[in-house]
């Protein structure tokens, strides 16, 4: 790809990660604020010290959330655009839509379901404040560690697939990444701060939602992406009026 194709399907990237933000924005909305709302509401019925509020909370659950969420799906859909420019061609025979949406399921999983299988989202009054850091720290390493054997599992499959043929060396390459993660599993720490008395089921629908506020994110982004980018690359050529078809037959 020449600079100016990569150019513009960076700028069609923030902006299918924009409106894909939007769509994730509409889930987070109906979805998890009222998850938030109830985890607040048991945190405030089971503390004794009252903390006043520098940020409303309805502030947090609009503006907050919106400048939130689409900062990511602008950032993301970047990134993602610019690592499309290079898996095109190089991951498979497959066209524009095909990687695009290969491309985010990718995403998905390595940035945000393997870490969150290891270390899931939890609402507020879950997780003790002196270790916020320590959490974050392990969070991100685990978000890196499973990029990079992604990485690493793509390249692999590619090296083995001349002698072992698509099939095989993807089962190998997909095997390696989940045996390498499942070591990480077991050897970074456990973080269990959920309160005792904390309900079950509210816990369960939270992390299910952030789960579902996530696979609409970047599900839409792959498909709108893969829309933009499938016009940008291979564009459906003119028609033809029918009257002007006939004169130049004439």
């Amino acid at each position: 790809m020449n600079s100016a194709t990569v150019r513009n399907l960076l700028v069609r990237g923030m902006l299918a990660g924009l409106a894909a933000g939007l769509l994730a924005l509409v889930a987070a909305y109906f979805l998890g604020e009222p998850n938030v709302d109830r985890a607040i509401a048991f945190e405030d019925a089971h503390s004794h010290e009252h903390e006043m509020e520098v940020v409303s909370r309805s502030l947090q659950s609009t503006a907050g959330l919106a400048t939130g969420v689409l900062v990511y799906g602008v950032a993301f859909g970047g990134i993602a655009a610019l690592a499309f420019c290079f898996a095109l061609g190089r991951v498979g025979r497959f066209g524009p839509r095909a990687t695009a949406l290969l491309l985010s399921t990718a995403a998905l999983l390595a940035v945000y379901v393997v870490p969150f299988l290891k270390y899931p989202a939890n609402p507020p009054s879950v997780g003790d404040p002196d270790t916020i850091g320590k959490r974050t720290t392990l969070y991100f390493l685990m978000m890196l560690l499973s990029v990079l054997l992604a990485i690493g599992a793509t390249l692999l499959g590619k090296r083995l697939a001349p002698g072992l043929g698509t099939w095989w060396a993807t089962v190998v390459a997909v095997v390696a990444f989940a045996v390498v993660i499942g070591l990480a599993y077991a050897f970074l720490p456990v973080i269990n701060e959920v309160p005792r008395d904390f309900p079950a089921t509210l816990l369960w629908r939270f992390r299910l939602a952030a789960l579902a506020v996530q696979a609409v994110l970047w599900g839409g982004f792959g498909l709108l992406f893969g829309e933009l980018a499938e016009r940008q690359l291979n564009p459906r050529p003119a028609k033809v009026p029918s009257g002007a078809a006939v004169a130049a037959s004439g």
